[in-house]
């Protein structure tokens, strides 16, 4: 397996993704959630259990972008988001179509509340710092622990998986909430693990091979961990997809992101970093890799 001789090949496959992602995003942008943007939340208790498809019946005749989450021990409540700005008039007309049609009275209207622009704005901020301090963290943490190329390194593939999960948000029009943030924030810890796996390796075999042949130690070092990463990745991945599979609204916004991430995280830990790695130590120094 000679991961570096085709490094170009890992580099442009991810770079076409991320690219293609930014694109969309730029052209459609990405479909922020009320979090993020500010809008509408009710609150209505329906007696009984009813499924997100009969509840979108009523929804999409005001947005079909609505999020739908079910609350209460029998899940009988249920949450709509919308990033709609909907006056008392609006919240009321939608309120009365749940009521002619499951019999409700006044009180089963829990809840109604309206989020600003300013409060989604803050929300992105302290999003966005919450993953720069724990990119910085990483950074220094990878630094101490092993150098600084491999530190550097690192934060590329935890760039890299973030753009990815960006990337498939944009494609896909899937909402960017706060379930997403805290996603990324689980991505960003379970991906350094498995570059750490990797850059460890790198390490000890630093020892018993020559520093010049530095294509063969990357190699060597992917190889011997390769199986680790995906049978620990596999069995993560089968826990993840059964939540997304069976979970409700609320566990499938962090499990998707998840998914994204770990694909991304055992993808990049392999053919990103370790590359990047590679061409950080033998860079300015006449070293070529070897052919096989």
């Amino acid at each position: 397996m000679n991961i570096i001789g085709k490094r170009n090949i890992f580099f442009i496959l991810s770079i076409a993704i991320i690219l293609t992602g930014i694109v969309v995003a730029i052209i459609s942008g990405l479909n922020y959630g009320i979090d993020f943007t500010g809008g509408t939340l009710m609150q209505i208790n329906l007696g009984k259990k009813v499924s997100v498809n009969e509840i979108r019946e009523i929804t999409d005749q005001f947005d079909k972008n609505a999020s739908i989450l079910h609350a209460g021990d029998n899940k009988e409540k249920i949450i709509v988001k919308t990033t709609l700005d909907l006056n008392n008039k609006n919240r009321l007309e939608i309120f009365n179509k749940f009521k002619n049609k499951y019999n409700l009275k006044d009180e089963d209207f829990i809840q109604s509340e309206k989020f600003g622009p300013a409060i989604g704005k803050e929300i992105r901020r302290k999003a966005i710092i919450a993953v720069l301090i724990a990119t910085v963290g990483m950074l220094l943490y990878i630094t101490f622990r092993f150098e600084l190329m491999f530190g550097i390194s690192a934060i590329v593939a935890l760039i890299h998986d973030v753009l990815i999960a960006l990337a498939v948000y944009a494609l896909l029009k899937v909402p960017v909430n706060s379930s997403f943030v805290a996603a990324i924030l689980t991505i960003v810890g379970y991906s350094i693990n498995d570059t750490i796996v990797v850059f460890d390796r790198i390490r000890e075999n630093l020892k018993v091979i020559k520093r010049k042949n530095y294509d063969e130690l990357v190699n060597k070092s992917i190889q011997q961990t390769i199986s680790r990463s995906i049978n620990t990745s596999f069995t993560t991945l089968l826990a993840i997809v059964t939540l997304y599979i069976l979970g409700v609204e609320a566990i499938k916004d962090f499990a998707l992101p998840l998914i994204v991430g770990i694909l991304a995280g055992t993808y990049s830990s392999i053919f990103i970093a370790s590359p990047v790695w590679y061409l950080l130590k033998t860079r300015g120094k006449n070293i070529r890799p070897n052919k096989a």
